[in-house]
């Protein structure tokens, strides 16, 4: 009884207290609920399909390849750290029930690489339903890659572009089928430097890492336009702002006071789960059957940004990395 009277002693002493902590309560879940995005609620299934994510140790990636084993999809984890690829592999297995889960190694850095795996996954599987270019370096120190390339440019466009490339044919036996190239928002923020494309003369990690996801988007464009009336789709998407290891180079270069600002707003930002909703979306939804070459953000079709849509630069950067690669008409 005294708790009661108690309790409603404090409610007829503080209302307006009661009512502003109830009001920011709510707008704090709400915000919590809006951040975290759209969710993919397709139910489909994909018994007898083979899926292959690149980059599937850690983050996304490892969420994606969690839920597709789930709908019964054989999952291939492409990935450089065999020991963590293993280690994520295991735990694939034990989330979703489904033991078939393969790890493979490819490094994204080194087109001899990207090569084997290629030739590796054509001889060894009968079928590839999905291909999911997800792995990537986000601003890093100014680093090369094995064959002298920008990383970021490197990993996150050149692997992916040559490993699509050397996957197709296989892709088309098993049409219907999707590849799905993962973006970012910051290619609104990127162009591409066909006079420096290595980003030699004045090295920024923002802008060498805008430069490599706005390439996702043209890259994605551009190949369904060469793949019409094949049966393979592609996308590009934006996953969200996300906690995972992708901002490890990132983070350390940000003045401690935005550091500060930043910490309590940090509970907003997306789990790798929530973050991965729209990769399995453009993964699954039978809605996208009839649409390729498009972006995707949040579950939904969304605009690029206006140099995400330049088809001539689109084709121009094909022509370009093609050569990068040394793309043959084998591949």
């Amino acid at each position: 009884m005294e708790a009661i009277t108690a309790t409603r002693s404090f409610l007829l002493e503080y209302p307006k207290t009661i009512v502003v902590v109830t009001l920011t309560g709510v707008s704090l879940f709400g915000l919590k609920k809006w951040m975290a995005g759209g969710v993919c609620r397709s139910k489909a299934r994909l018994d007898g399909k083979t899926v292959l994510i690149t980059g599937a140790n850690t983050g996304i990636g490892k969420e994606t390849a969690v839920d597709l084993a789930r709908r019964g999809a054989k999952v291939i984890l492409a990935c450089r750290d065999m020991g963590r690829a293993n280690n994520a592999a295991e735990e694939v297995k034990k989330k979703s029930g489904n033991n078939n889960v393969v790890v493979k190694k490819l490094d994204l850095a080194s087109l001899q690489s990207v090569r084997l795996f290629a030739k590796d996954i054509s001889a060894s599987e009968k079928r590839l339903d999905v291909l999911i270019n997800n792995a990537g370096v986000m601003c890093c120190p100014q680093w090369k890659t094995e064959d002298g390339f920008d990383m970021q440019f490197g990993v996150n466009h050149l692997g992916h572009f040559l490993l699509t490339n050397c996957l197709l044919d296989l892709l088309k036996q098993s049409a219907p089928s999707r590849i799905v190239n993962v973006s970012s928002l910051a290619h609104e923020r990127g162009q591409i430097n066909f006079d420096d494309i290595n980003q030699e003369k004045n090295y920024n990690p923002w802008r060498s890492y805008s430069q490599s996801k706005l390439a996702n988007v043209l890259f994605t464009r551009e190949l369904s336009k060469r793949l019409q009336g094949t049966g393979v789709t592609t996308y590009s998407l934006h996953p969200g702002v996300i906690r995972t290891e992708l901002g490890r180079h990132f983070w350390p270069t940000i003045p401690l006071w935005k550091k500060v600002l930043y910490k309590p707003f940090s509970v907003f930002i997306k789990n790798p789960t929530e973050g991965a909703q729209t990769t399995i979306y453009c993964a699954v939804e039978k809605s996208l059957e009839n649409e390729s070459g498009l972006y995707y953000s949040d579950c939904a079709r969304k605009a690029t940004a206006p140099q995400g849509r330049d088809d001539e630069v689109a084709k121009k950067l094909w022509d370009l990395s093609a050569s990068m690669v040394g793309l043959t008409q084998s591949e």
